[in-house]
């Protein structure tokens, strides 16, 4: 019996000391470390800039008739609203057109921004009509026109989210987790009511504006290839080489 009690006593002996060991010689577990985010060195940091130009007979904008599906966004226009789908300014100039880096920052991860994107409802279309956005970057959505919104975006890459906006809601946030070039955007109740997002994982997109023009800065010195987006035209791509501190000069012709 007391041999037999010795051989307990030895035992829980060490499930004590195996706990204990467990517990003290343990390591806790390191928390993973940062990623290692790219940042471009301020003195050799290049850009680009550029404008977007159509060419030929010029299109007709077509009339969008809102009183037959809303009369209240009728009233929010004085003249007669018409399809934004093709804008041109003077000398042909492009607006609207989506110019990014499509090529040349492989390898390079970039920190995510904290500063919100918004898109508003207003005199029932959608404001911007194009527009630029990071992967995980917060969408806010507001809707300022006094009738109900629906904002419907449709993307391929990412979750398809659809939500009902009433006048006077509060706004809604979203985001798209990965890149996606271009998600195109839909109101269900109102048809004419279109926008298109442009989801990155880099900062290095631009919307050409009423005359056209459109500025990238703060890239690093390499070759890239821009490609430039327009909803009617499609796309084209350009390379550019950038010298420390240089600034490039690229023109789309659609």
């Amino acid at each position: 019996m007391r041999y037999l009690a010795l051989i307990a006593l030895a035992a829980a002996a060490g499930l004590l000391t195996g706990c204990s060991g467990a517990s003290t010689s343990g390591k806790k577990a390191e928390a993973p470390a940062a990623p290692a985010f790219f940042e471009v060195n301020a003195a050799t940091a290049a850009g680009v800039t550029g404008k977007v130009v159509f060419t030929g007979k010029k299109p007709t904008r077509k009339p969008i008739n809102m009183g037959s599906e809303e009369p209240a966004c009728l009233r929010l226009h004085k003249g007669k609203p018409v399809q934004e789908d093709v804008v041109l300014g003077d000398g042909g100039a492009l607006a609207n057109v989506f110019v990014y880096v499509q090529a040349g920052l492989e390898g390079k991860q970039f920190a995510p921004p904290a500063e919100k994107v918004k898109i508003d409802q207003a005199g029932c279309t959608f404001q911007p009509r194009v527009f630029g956005i990071r992967a995980g970057q917060p969408l806010e959505v507001t809707n300022s026109d006094p009738v109900s919104h629906n904002i419907h975006p449709m993307p391929k890459n990412n979750r398809e989210w659809n939500q009902q906006q009433a006048p006077g809601a509060g706004a809604l946030e979203r985001d798209f987790t990965r890149a996606e070039v271009m998600i195109p955007v839909k109101c269900n109740i109102h048809t004419w009511m279109k926008s298109w997002i442009g989801v990155l994982d880099h900062p290095y997109y631009a919307v050409s504006g009423p005359d056209g023009s459109f500025s990238i800065k703060n890239l690093p010195p390499g070759e890239f290839t821009l490609e430039a987006w327009h909803e009617v035209y499609g796309s084209q791509q350009r390379k550019v080489t950038l010298a420390p501190s240089a600034s490039g000069a690229v023109e789309f012709s659609f």
